[in-house]
């Protein structure tokens, strides 16, 4: 077809700014996503506008460390209500019960993306160190760490609040007879999209904490994904996960002509991560290109 053949070159001028007219945005989507050969939930939401993009929200995938972002939040609220302060002591301790039946398992550095934390244990670290460490470098002993002290159900209760009704957070990370026995933690694309939003907009907790979690969250060290495909100047409050054949992305875009979005991308089923990274980055350029047109 020859819309086909136009994509190749419909992604560049998107990247450059081209004012020409604009394609179809849900067809390049479409055709990006089809010739990958994989899975993908993408939702697109204007913060300032009712404007929206979608395919497939609402399939359930493994959510991997977008789960990470719930328990942040959860952080937050607790803090806001007074049960505790950023700057307490938690002890860093690599000891954690099982979902399944309560026996003991710990984390491998070998399997974390940072091995800081395991230095320290034994002694103490703040919860904002803990928060830094689980959203920027994705520290799963962090993770397990802070979820010990705000619990699972809290979280996923507080996703519900927020109107996540698929978000499911059920335990730490690596618990492996959890993972076995199919006990996972899950999202769709479309509430990791309504998630952002509700920090974007001062919803997630308060105006203040909100501010406080975007602030980190774009301090995120893992951008092969939606930050690759924008360019620069453009700001994005971003949280990764991965795990085999699954690689997600989502957060608040803000463009430098003050343009904000949210964007959520779930792909599930390709086997090279630079392959998933890649098809990310191409569909946040077909993304941006769509949300900044009016703007120019």
């Amino acid at each position: 077809m020859r819309t086909r053949a136009l994509v190749p070159l419909l992604l560049p001028a998107l990247a450059l700014g081209c004012q020409a007219a604009m394609p179809d945005t849900p067809l390049l989507i479409h055709q990006r996503i089809a010739a990958s050969g994989a899975q993908v939930g993408l939702y697109y939401r204007h913060l300032a506008r009712p404007d929206s993009l979608l395919h497939d929200p609402d399939v359930r995938m493994h959510a991997a460390s977008t789960m990470k972002v719930p328990v942040m939040i959860q952080v937050y609220r607790d803090a806001d209500a007074g049960l505790l302060a950023l700057d307490d002591s938690l002890p860093v301790a690599n000891r954690f019960a099982s979902l399944v039946d309560g026996s003991p398992f710990s984390l491998s550095p070998a399997d974390d993306s940072d091995t800081t934390l395991y230095g320290r244990v034994g002694g103490t670290a703040t919860i904002r160190e803990l928060v830094e460490l689980m959203i920027t470098v994705s520290s799963n002993l962090a993770a397990n760490i802070l979820m010990e002290r705000v619990g699972a159900e809290r979280a996923t209760a507080t996703m519900r609040e927020l109107g996540a009704d698929s978000i499911q957070v059920l335990r730490g990370v690596e618990d492996g007879k959890a993972y076995e026995a199919g006990l996972n933690n899950t999202t769709t694309a479309r509430d990791l999209g309504r998630v952002a939003a509700a920090i974007a907009e001062g919803r997630a907790a308060s105006a203040a904490s909100c501010r406080d979690m975007e602030s980190v969250m774009s301090r995120q060290r893992f951008n092969t994904g939606i930050p690759a495909g924008l360019p620069a100047g453009t700001t994005v409050a971003h949280k990764t996960g991965e795990i085999t054949r699954v690689h997600h992305d989502f957060g608040i875009v803000t463009a430098g002509d003050g343009t904000r979005y949210v964007l959520a991308l779930m792909v599930r089923g390709l086997e090279s991560k630079d392959s998933s990274a890649a098809l990310m980055a191409d569909l946040s350029r077909i993304v941006y290109g769509h949300a900044t047109a009016r703007s120019r």
